[in-house]
């Protein structure tokens, strides 16, 4: 665990609100096209947490549940009900042989007391990295309420059984994708790509208990969860949920 509690950098969402207050000198946002101005230009014109657009509900960190699994389902349920379009989509962080991070927006698949999931090819980047080691976090962001969660601990493959019945749980495109496989390997041509995925979805409709050999369903047993609650005057709240030894959750307050 870091020094520093694991999870300093959270806070960094506040300072680029500091620095972004939706105006950019003489230059109007609104009088040119996005797509003929430059970064930095862009960069000044937007806000983070714009009224209308985003609330910002008070954090009552007293009445924080004794496990992070409770709090995490009840601020998912509260996101949704924001109407944030994809809350279920999660930044996965892990990390190569040789420790260098990586990066990617996964789908959750499932909370409960086995862990945070999600699915993969086990021969994909992700799924090498996992079988390498066997350790990633997670970090979830809501716009509409500020919030941020990060979830990180070891990762266990769900027994081929339980991932089967997962791909098989969902929509026919999701396991058109899966049967196209291939993923992280070098691609020569979009037509390639275009007929084997033309044969995924004919499979997939036509056989829908088709089988994915390599798709593997993942368990993240969190070791800490942090939720992280913006706050208009950037007095924003940080809990922190880390498990001790034998098992039993202890929290504490983060400085943002």
């Amino acid at each position: 665990m870091a020094e520093d509690g694991g999870m300093g950098e959270i806070g960094e969402i506040g300072e680029i609100g500091e620095i972004t207050d939706g105006t950019t000198g003489d230059r109007n946002p609104e009088d040119r096209n996005p797509e003929d101005r430059d970064l930095e230009d862009l960069l000044r014109s937007l806000r983070v947490w714009a009224p209308g657009v985003t609330s910002l509900p008070a954090f009552d960190v007293g009445a924080a549940p004794g496990e992070p699994s409770v709090l995490f389902t009840a601020w998912f349920a509260q996101a949704v009900a924001a109407g944030e379009r994809e809350p279920h989509a999660v930044s996965l962080a892990t990390a190569d042989e040789e420790g260098r991070p990586d990066v990617r927006i996964v789908v959750l698949h499932g909370a409960d007391e086995r862990g945070w999931s999600f699915a993969t090819h086990r021969t994909s980047r992700k799924g090498t990295h996992l079988a390498a080691r066997p350790y990633a976090a997670l970090a979830f962001y809501w716009p509409a309420l500020g919030r941020q969660v990060r979830v990180r601990g070891p990762v266990t493959a769900a027994p081929a059984a339980e991932a089967r019945s997962d791909l098989h749980a969902r929509s026919t495109g999701a396991l058109a994708a899966a049967l196209t496989g291939h993923q992280s390997e070098p691609l020569a041509s979009l037509d390639d790509l275009r007929a084997a995925s033309e044969a995924a979805w004919d499979r997939a409709r036509t056989h829908p208990e088709t089988e994915s050999p390599t798709w593997t369903l993942y368990h993240l047993a969190p070791e800490e969860v942090e939720f992280f609650q913006g706050e208009e005057h950037r007095r924003h709240v940080r809990l922190r949920y880390w498990r001790e030894e034998g098992g039993a959750w202890q929290r504490g307050l983060l400085w943002p």
